[in-house]
């Protein structure tokens, strides 16, 4: 698993805009939009629901396309990417946890996780070595022949986490990912990942409505204001 982290740019938001219809009106999500993220972060992004917080994770996870402007993640354009190039670039280098686990009900956890792996040129004993290393790191080892419906809610999400991990992808985006869990179940997961931040590298957003999850970040965006002041420089920019 990848280790390596420093303090230098690694994602950027270039005056992003994004809207899409809504019957015959057209809804801005985002409208110039800029955001720097270095290597390594563990960002949390906050603010009340409508402000386009997930819509972010997709924009940099590649799930959807940005109307103006341009997303630079390690050098690479990737709103300029073709959907296969696309779809190589998000399998080896992002990983997605969601609020719900998305864990396929009738396969254990060793098979979930290697789910991501099928489509790679690793052969079936290479997928169970990396899904038997993601697994251990986050303390799952001995659930891996366990269904999801014979786990917790925590160590459905921490299968959740292995599954995005299993690639070394060194970006994780966790939108909500305790939302459904109790605190004590929800502090385990948030302790999971400040250590998968700081001990492997791994570069983390996280969306969030949580004061005590934003506590395990490294820096902390309260979107509302931050959207608020960039508006107000754009503002100054434009009249100066």
């Amino acid at each position: 698993m990848n280790s390596t982290s420093t303090n230098k740019p690694y994602i950027t938001l270039d005056k992003i805009s994004k809207s899409y219809s809504k019957g015959k009106k057209q809804v801005v999500v985002h409208d110039n939009f800029n955001l720097t993220i270095n290597r390594g972060e563990f960002i949390a992004i906050m603010g009340p629901s409508g402000l386009g917080k997930s819509t972010l994770l997709h924009l940099i996870g590649g799930l959807d396309q940005p109307t103006s402007g341009n997303i630079t993640v390690d050098n690479e354009q990737i709103n300029n990417l073709s959907e296969r190039k696309l779809t190589q670039w998000r399998s080896e280098n992002i990983g997605f946890v969601f609020q719900s686990h998305h864990l396929l009900p009738v396969l254990n956890a060793k098979s979930n996780v290697e789910l991501p792996l099928v489509l790679t040129p690793l052969n079936k004993k290479q997928r169970q070595q990396h899904a038997k290393l993601a697994l251990k790191l986050v303390g799952m080892s001995d659930r891996a022949q366990h269904l999801p419906k014979e786990l917790s809610g925590g160590q459905e999400q921490r299968v959740a986490i292995a599954r995005a991990i299993v690639s070394d992808a060194n970006i994780l985006l966790c939108d909500e990912p305790t939302g459904n869990l109790d605190r004590g179940s929800a502090n385990e997961i948030l302790a999971l990942l400040a250590t998968l931040n700081k001990d492997f590298g791994k570069t983390i957003i996280m969306v969030t409505h949580d004061l005590n999850a934003a506590d395990f970040a490294t820096r902390t965006i309260h979107l509302e204001a931050y959207i608020n002041q960039q508006s107000a420089i754009n503002n100054e920019v434009t009249t100066s």
